[in-house]
């Protein structure tokens, strides 16, 4: 079989209830915190992806028992000091940055090397801003000069508290140090540029030793040692980042309505509703309430006659980050000019993306302007494709497959799209979901 698919056609109208995947951010975190709680722990609806899988076979090579029945994981916690730390363990994180750096907070404590890998992706992404705050609790690592994977991390037996700045906005690098906090002596404490908060609700809704402080642009987080954690059952919610290829596709198509059923809104991940209100999508929340701290709600987004350019607010850049590449396909039909700026980020994710981003307008024949750490669209409402577009070579980022989709059932032309197997990191059920909006 082919890795790639053609799409020959756009989109046909459609009225439609969706379920989508379970949260990749909570089902990793599931993963991991009930692997050191004490007790049984079971998880509905957890993302059965490669990232998350490769979590389930790292805490296995722990000494972890997981087993999987109907639909439900099952995890045996062994407690926070139940990891069986083994003599040349090799973990390999796959295309995951969000495992990668938070397995190494959580092993801060291992009293013997244990090795990181990942795939080609993740081996080219920098692992220097988690080991320099993560070696000041005592850990020792070895990296390439580059500062990526593979890395060897040396625990310590005497784990101290830090203090640390977290500058980036990058909800990895704090939950890394969260979770190493967790195993210190003291009390640690940060100031953390605002990103996304799911480690800080799963902690707090477990009664964990945490206390947030939210300021206006950072918030202060004070972690005390933890004894014990209790087993953490979870129903866990749909995922917006996958969410928004289907909101951008509705609010593109003709005539079309879609409800997202079950979907965590997370303030800190919805950046990409507020923006596509902004440019005048039609988008609103229905039957929200909150779980395990979560806020959680359905989705209905309804076509879009004409869509307002945008001079993107850079506050809402953290709580967007993963959903620009499709936001761009908006702002490539807006009536005007957007203006995206500080996302320098995006070429720090599994692709370059800001560069994808720009590359995959230019084959549509958008013309956009394009630096290291923004991007200018110039958009056209009267976009219709009617030429050959190729995709690949994008490292198998699972965000530019999808948004190649998108872009491709929202404007037409041919497109013939490489690495469909991508989506398996992430979002394995998206073309069948794909496929569901096209049936009558």
């Amino acid at each position: 079989m082919p890795d790639h698919i053609i799409i020959n056609k756009k989109i046909n109208n459609f009225k439609k209830k969706i379920f989508v995947s379970g949260d990749k951010s909570i089902s990793i975190r599931w993963v991991l915190f009930a692997s050191i709680a004490s007790g049984i722990s079971k998880a509905k609806n957890l993302l059965v992806s490669e990232d998350v899988l490769a979590a389930i076979k790292i805490i296995k090579k722990f000494g972890i028992k997981v087993i999987r029945k109907k639909g439900l994981f099952v995890i045996f916690g062994k407690g926070m000091n139940g990891y069986n730390y083994r003599k040349n363990t090799v973990l390999d994180a796959g295309n995951s940055a969000t495992l990668g750096r938070l397995i190494l907070g959580l092993i801060i404590n291992s009293n013997t090397p244990v090795k990181l890998i990942g795939d080609r992706s993740l081996s080219k992404r920098d692992f220097k801003r988690v080991t320099s705050p993560l070696s000041k609790f005592g850990a020792k690592f070895k990296l390439k000069k580059n500062f990526s994977l593979p890395l060897t991390i040396q625990g310590s037996k005497k784990i101290k508290s830090i203090k640390y700045y977290e500058t980036k906005g990058s909800a990895q690098c704090k939950s890394a140090v969260m979770l190493a906090a967790m195993r210190a002596n003291g009390t640690t404490y940060i100031k953390a540029k605002k990103s996304r908060d799911h480690t800080e609700r799963m902690m707090e809704s477990l009664s964990l030793p945490i206390r947030v402080i939210k300021k206006k642009n950072y918030d202060l987080i004070q972690i005390k040692k933890v004894k014990k954690i209790k087993k953490v059952n979870y129903n866990i919610p749909s995922d917006i980042s996958s969410s928004a290829f289907f909101i951008v596709l509705t609010a593109l198509s003709n005539d079309s309505e879609l409800i997202i059923k079950n979907i965590n809104i997370n303030p800190s991940r919805i950046g990409v509703v507020t923006i596509l209100k902004k440019m005048g999508v039609n988008i609103t929340f229905q039957n929200k309430k909150i779980y395990k701290g979560e806020e959680v709600a359905d989705i209905k987004i309804k076509s879009s006659k004409s869509i307002k350019p945008i001079n993107c607010p850079t506050s809402l850049n953290s709580s967007a980050i993963d959903e620009f590449l499709v936001i761009f396909l908006v702002a490539a039909k807006a009536n005007g000019n957007s203006y995206f700026k500080g996302i320098a980020e995006l070429n720090k994710k599994e692709s370059p993306r800001l560069k994808w981003g720009s590359k995959i307008l230019n084959k549509m024949g958008i013309k956009n302007v394009t630096t290291n750490n923004s991007i200018k669209i110039f958009g056209n409402p009267s976009l219709k494709i009617n030429k050959k577009i190729i995709i690949d070579n994008y490292l198998k980022d699972h965000r530019v497959f999808m948004t190649s989709v998108v872009a491709a059932l929202s404007f037409g032309g041919i497109w013939k799209i490489h690495d469909s197997k991508a989506i398996r990191t992430s979002f394995p059920n998206f073309l069948k979901v794909i496929n569901q909006l096209k049936k009558k």
